[in-house]
Order: C-alpha cells, then sequence, then structure tokens
C-alpha cells in the first residue's frame, strides 16, 4: 500500500525519527494544527505487529510517500 501526499514534506535530517513517539519535525505548527506526534508511531507499531514494513520518503516542498508491506 502507499499513501502519497503533496504537502510540506519532511526534512532529511527529520526522517531517522519521523517513527518515534512524540517527535514533531516543527514543534511551532503543534500550536496551529494540533496533534501529539503518535499517529506515525502507532502505524509503525501496527504494521510491524503484522511483520510488516514501513518506509518514508519525501522531498521538502513537495510532500511525502509511505509504503507499507505486510506479508501474505
Amino acid at each position: 500500500m502507499e499513501v502519497k501526499d503533496h504537502g510540506i514534506g519532511i526534512e532529511a535530517e527529520a526522517l531517522p525519527r519521523i517513527f518515534d513517539r512524540f517527535y514533531r519535525q516543527d514543534k511551532s505548527r503543534t500550536r496551529q494544527i494540533g496533534g501529539h506526534g503518535l499517529g506515525l508511531a502507532i502505524a509503525k507499531n501496527i504494521v510491524e505487529a503484522g511483520r510488516g514494513t514501513i518506509h518514508v520518503e519525501s522531498t521538502v516542498g513537495e510532500g511525502s510517500a509511505f509504503r507499507v508491506r505486510i506479508p501474505w
């Protein structure tokens, strides 16, 4: 499964931590749009519980692509 967006993207320095609990790339946006930095950590836990993998590719200003693979 692949999910793509055309949003603000994720900086390369942030990619290694993007699935960490409570991690926010831009903490100033928390006040504007809400969130606690748990969504991607939860997604990773669910995927790994199914023995799958989750991967992200992103370019700042162009968006992100998340790929999930779960074995049959």
